[in-house]
Formats: C-alpha cells, sequence, structure tokens
C-alpha cells in the first residue's frame, strides 16, 4: 500500500489532469456561435457534432478502461492527450459536417475520454484502501469542476482576444499539459501485474460484465446515468445559446459555465465525503431531485444574469456530484478490479444520454426557436432519475 504522501500525489495527479481534460471539453459550447457564424454550418449541424462528441466521450471510457487495465493508466492518458490536442487543432480548418465531426465529434472526445473519470478514478482506487475511496472520487471529480471554473472564462477571453481560431489553439496547446501530469501515474510492469490477480483468477472481464449486467442495482445506476448525462450534455452545448435568447451578453453564459465549475467543487468534495457515511443510491436520489426542482423555479423565474448565476450555482453543487457515489456503488458491488471497466459502461450510459441531450437542444431550438421543451424534458427525466436510484440494494455503511 502507498503511502499517504504518495497517495496525495496520486489523486492530486488525477485531479489535475481531469480539470485540463473536462475543463477544456466542457467550454466548446463557447464556440457554437462562432463556428456557426464562420463556417455556416447551421446550429443543426454544429448540435450534431457536439452530441457525437459526447456519445464518443462516453464509448471511449470503457475502451480505454479495458487498455489501462492491461497497460497501465500513463500510456492510455499519453495516447488520449495527443488525440486531443490534435482535434481541437484541426477543428479551425474544417469547413464540412464530416470534418467537425471528426475534429470535435471523435478526436477531441476520444482523447479527452481517455484522461476522464473511468480510468482516472480507476487507477486512484486501485491504489486505496477501499475507506478512501469515496472521498478520492470525489477530490478527483473536483478537479475537473475546477477546470471547467478556469477553463470556460479563459476561452471566452481567448475568443474575445484572439478570435475563436486562435482560442482553439491555444487550447490545444494547453492540453499536452496532461502528459506532465500523468508521471505520478506511471506503472511499471510489477504493478500491472500484481493488480491483475487481486481478483480471483476464475473471474474474467468478460464473465464481471456479465454478472454486472445481470445485477438490478447496476441496470438502475445505468438509467439514472443516462438522464445525468441528457442533463449535463444539454446544458454545457446550449447554456449559452440560452443566455443569447434571453438578450443577455455572451460573458453571461461564460460565467454561468464557471459558476457551475466552481459550486461542483463543493459539491464534488461533499458528495465525496458524504458517501462514507450514508448510503450512496440516497445521496443520488436526492441530487436527482433537486435538479428537478431547480429546472422548475429557474423557468417561473424572471430571465436576468443574476438568475442564471443563481440557477447555475444550485444545478453546479449536483452537475457532476454524481460520479463519486455512482464510482462508489460500483466499487461496492463489484469491488476495484474492473472498476475502470464497469465504471466506465455507466459513462457510457452517461453519454448516450449526453448525445440526445445536446443533439436534440438543437432540433428543438430549430423548430420552435427556443428550448422551452427542452427544459420540461429535463425536468421529467430528472424525476424519474431519482426514482430509479431507490430499488439499488446498498447496505449502510459501518
Amino acid at each position: 500500500m502507498h503511502k499517504p504522501q504518495s497517495m496525495w500525489t496520486i489523486v492530486i495527479a488525477a485531479a489535475a489532469i481531469l480539470a485540463v481534460t473536462m475543463g477544456i471539453r466542457q467550454s466548446l459550447g463557447l464556440f457554437v456561435s462562432p463556428l456557426n457564424t464562420s463556417t455556416g454550418l447551421g446550429i443543426v449541424t454544429i448540435s450534431f457534432a457536439m452530441a457525437i462528441a459526447q456519445f464518443a466521450w462516453g464509448l471511449a471510457q470503457p475502451l480505454f478502461g479495458m487498455l489501462a487495465d492491461r497497460v497501465g493508466s500513463f500510456k492510455v492518458i499519453l495516447i488520449g492527450t495527443l488525440l486531443m490536442a490534435a482535434g481541437l487543432a484541426v477543428t479551425p480548418f474544417v469547413s464540412s459536417e464530416f470534418g467537425l465531426v471528426f475534429s470535435i465529434g471523435i478526436l477531441t472526445a476520444v482523447g479527452a475520454g481517455a484522461g476522464s473519470f473511468s480510468i482516472l478514478i480507476g487507477a486512484v482506487a486501485a491504489r486505496l484502501p477501499a475507506e478512501r475511496r469515496s472521498f478520492a472520487a470525489g477530490f478527483i471529480n473536483a478537479g475537473g469542476s475546477f477546470g471547467q471554473f478556469v477553463f470556460a472564462p479563459l476561452a471566452q477571453a481567448l475568443i474575445h482576444s484572439f478570435n475563436w481560431i486562435n482560442a482553439l489553439l491555444i487550447l490545444a496547446f494547453t492540453s499536452l499539459s496532461s502528459i506532465f501530469l500523468a508521471l505520478p501515474l506511471r506503472e511499471n510492469h510489477s504493478t500491472i501485474a500484481q493488480n491483475a490477480i487481486k481478483a480471483p483468477e476464475s473471474i474474467t472481464l468478460r464473465q464481471q460484465i456479465s454478472i454486472a449486467f445481470k445485477d438490478r442495482s447496476y441496470l438502475c445506476l445505468h438509467a439514472g446515468f443516462f438522464t445525468c448525462g441528457f442533463h449535463i450534455a444539454f446544458l454545457v452545448t446550449h447554456l449559452p445559446g440560452e443566455v443569447n435568447i434571453c438578450g443577455l451578453p455572451p460573458v453571461v453564459g461564460a460565467t454561468s459555465l464557471a459558476i457551475i465549475g466552481l459550486a461542483n467543487v463543493l459539491g464534488s468534495l461533499y458528495a465525496g465525503w458524504l458517501g462514507q457515511t450514508q448510503r450512496m443510491k440516497m445521496i443520488l436520489f436526492w441530487m436527482y431531485a433537486s435538479r428537478a426542482i431547480a429546472v422548475g423555479i429557474y423557468l417561473a423565474a424572471p430571465k436576468t444574469a443574476l438568475t442564471f448565476y443563481i440557477f447555475a450555482a444550485v444545478l453546479g453543487f449536483t452537475w457532476l456530484s454524481t460520479v463519486p457515489p455512482t464510482a462508489g456503488l460500483v466499487g461496492k458491488l463489484f469491488g476495484p478490479r474492473y472498476l475502470a471497466t464497469l465504471f466506465g459502461l455507466t459513462l457510457l450510459s452517461h453519454q448516450i444520454g449526453g448525445f440526445f441531450g445536446a443533439w436534440l437542444g438543437g432540433l428543438v431550438f430549430y423548430a420552435n426557436g427556443d428550448y422551452q421543451w427542452m427544459w420540461v424534458g429535463d425536468i421529467v427525466l430528472a424525476s424519474l432519475a431519482a426514482v430509479v436510484n431507490l430499488p439499488i440494494k446498498e447496505a449502510k455503511p459501518k
């Protein structure tokens, strides 16, 4: 087992990587308007590329999780960082739907997926005792939220100061810092071999996946996480557009995204801490229920900058705070051996929801000129997500 100092080094390194990959990825909604103005591809086409990115990011995580179980997390993060940087750098030079889907929807998203939740939480969980994993997952998740707090206003400032093309190129260069940050996560061959024998020899990855998908609790996690992805992808892609509809300046959208990230730092740490003493399924229930209430209040409130900031703060507290309890429940149900893969599969469901959230947002706006029906659908899905977590079988923490 690692010494406390080295454990903190690993946890902080993972949080910093997620800050870069998540911060940049969650700021791409700020480029929808300038992309549309410069390329003339239209909001539906750009929303579709962003939707593909949501799905590709989710699909990459279980696949890279399997690869990380074999070759180690550092090599996976290295590959992903190069893909992400290439995708961001290529985007300003594409002018077709196919090109945009390839650059943002595949290269950037897949690369970000290799440096995201399942790989990072899986790598850290294998090095920590069970009682510390929930808080570690919350701390790592807080890193991603802090990245959104930093990169959303930074991206908007870069767009304003240097135009959107140079802004993307600067972000591409910045993303390469993940390689340096991943150095503490390097494993030698003996470490990988030791991790490989932590599970009973009779349980292979394929068998474990089969067992998991026959478990009703695991399926409930997938259903709830699908809604979480729908909700987050819709907001991160279309919140700047909602701000524009309300006649407010773009800085309100960027500031709202930053507030979401900052609030989720607190929410993630709180969720990770709470998961040590409370049933994680109840944490998820209250998070999803609070989202439905928050969206309902937002629809009834006057659309001012202050309204958006308060809305962002409330939503931000639960934004990706669902990750620590979800990852914690997967670890409780099946242990840490295949956590990167099994949690990665729940993230795939999360991002299938994300695909529909980003894509349908564009379609609804194109058809109606606003996002009213998306907000209504968001309330319904969040309410269902709250209820679907209740049947999960989870013992009360000691």
